[in-house]
């Protein structure tokens, strides 16, 4: 019931929570006229800049506008101290996890998880068995998403370990806050999120090979057909760094070099935005031509760094996911700060049989899918799907999770009937090298659809800006 569902801007039978009181206070002396029109003004930027994302799944992917909305998500500062305590902690898990699974593999040994949960998935790369990577740092760029559920407690959603995108969001976002509304920052104190190119650069720097004191970082795309080609332009150029494709590298000498119209440069650190499947045609996918052949072997001697590493998407896998409270517990000795939701495994009896009992009541998830493809959210969903997502788990039924349907907290969005509350998460970003850093924030997404729970950009969900309140 909408009652219970937790609203982060009011409080239940009406009020405002106190650290939206400033703003609240500025929004009832707005005309519906003016708002509407830095709305369309917001559109228009956004449109001239080429903030886009390929939405898939409609007969063709096609390029669109990722919807902005002008009320932020505001966060008390104990608040966010209380997330950056859980993320700090989660993240620090996690890396100790995968250089764990690729090495001593205590964690299987001691029995804390089946070992065919990591030996039989395809996010496990057996190429990385025994391979050191610089400062033990497998996940450089982490995107964790959290939800805040109807009795107002934050839970993780998901952990984004792979290649996470959104960044350049958050940040063109505040952009776009402090063009439009540049009065609303003199009266509140918004902890700032600029600096986040900075942070980036300087933790890849961090994490070069050993030796190297002034090395050369890019950001490697597999170019302007792929769906965040904006972020990938946009960061590298905050950054300062060469953007490249594949055929911009080349292996030789044991080393990678970039070719330049001054001649080959030596390059000491890769931030890739490609997927490991398309890394190396030597030893992945024979047919890929965005990658760089004799990579993963430089790879191997320690000779370049690869942010995130190879092989990370293991400890991104919705399977996986459950266990994270137990490493955490094994690694570090710590209860978990910040809670997983209750997740059911299909790959065992019982939880199967549940899942197929309650499908209409669920969120069934495939693992290995990002993006908010591939799931089933069963309130939502018609007879007929589930019905067929009944047939595929019972064919494959190791490839699914389910997870009990949040309620997930709302913010108040201008939608085309005026404000109305919609359902958010907050993905915040955290980065890894010889000490881990975030910016305060990240981004919040929203399911613009009413109802909806699915806030995805790729599925259609828009972007607010996230406010830190300073005390």
């Amino acid at each position: 019931m909408e009652s219970l569902v937790f609203n982060e801007m009011y409080v239940p039978h009406g009020g405002v929570r106190k650290h939206y009181g400033s703003f609240e206070e500025w929004l009832a002396r707005q005309s519906e006229d003016l708002m509407r029109l830095k709305r369309t003004e917001a559109d228009q930027v956004f449109r001239r800049v080429g903030i886009t994302f390929a939405v898939y799944g409609d007969g063709a992917g096609t390029e669109r506008l990722i919807p902005f909305d002008v009320i932020p998500r505001i966060i008390p500062e104990p608040e966010w101290r209380f997330l950056e305590a859980g993320l700090r902690q989660r993240v620090r898990a996690l890396n100790r996890f995968l250089h764990d699974i690729y090495h001593e593999q205590e964690f299987l040994r001691a029995g804390k998880m089946p070992t065919a949960e990591i030996m039989q998935n395809t996010q496990y790369r057996p190429e990385m068995r025994g391979v050191n990577v610089a400062s033990d740092i497998y996940a450089h760029i982490a995107g964790i998403d959290i939800v805040r559920a109807g009795e107002g407690e934050y839970f993780v959603l998901e952990d984004n370990l792979r290649v996470p995108s959104g960044v350049s969001y958050m940040l063109e976002n505040r952009r776009m806050m402090m063009r439009l509304f540049p009065e609303l920052f003199v009266c509140n104190r918004v902890a700032p999120v600029e600096h986040y190119p900075d942070l980036l650069l300087e933790n890849l720097r961090s994490v070069a090979p050993q030796g190297v004191d002034d090395p050369t970082v890019v950001l490697l795309t597999p170019g302007m057909h792929n769906s965040a080609y904006f972020e990938h332009t946009f960061l590298a150029q905050q950054m300062g760094i060469e953007l490249v494709e594949g055929k911009d590298l080349f292996v030789q000498d044991d080393a990678v070099f970039m070719r330049t119209t001054r001649g080959p440069m030596r390059v000491d650190v890769i931030y890739r935005r490609i997927d490991d499947d398309f890394l190396d045609p030597t030893v992945f996918r024979a047919d890929s031509t965005l990658g760089v052949a004799g990579l993963l072997d430089v790879y191997r001697s320690g000779r370049v760094t690869l942010a995130n590493a190879i092989g990370t998407g293991i400890a991104d896998d919705k399977s996986i996911y459950p266990y994270v409270p137990e490493m955490i517990s094994f690694y570090l000795g710590e209860k978990p700060v910040l809670q997983n939701v209750p997740t059911y495994r299909c790959r065992q009896r019982d939880d199967l049989q549940y899942t197929l009992d309650h499908l209409s009541e669920l969120v069934v998830k495939e693992v290995h899918n990002a993006g908010g493809y591939g799931m089933l959210v069963g309130p939502a969903a018609s007879c007929a799907e589930i019905e067929d997502f009944r047939a595929r788990l019972q064919r494959h039924p190791e490839n699914y999770i389910a997870q009990p349907t949040l309620a997930l907290s709302t913010c108040p969005t201008y939608v085309d009937a005026g404000i109305a509350p919609r359902h958010i998460d907050l993905r915040p970003f955290v980065l890894s090298g010889t000490n881990i850093k975030m910016v305060p924030g990240g981004l919040t997404r929203v399911a613009l659809r009413e109802g909806s729970l699915v806030v995805n950009s790729s599925q259609g969900g828009g972007t607010k800006d996230t406010w830190v309140l300073e005390q």
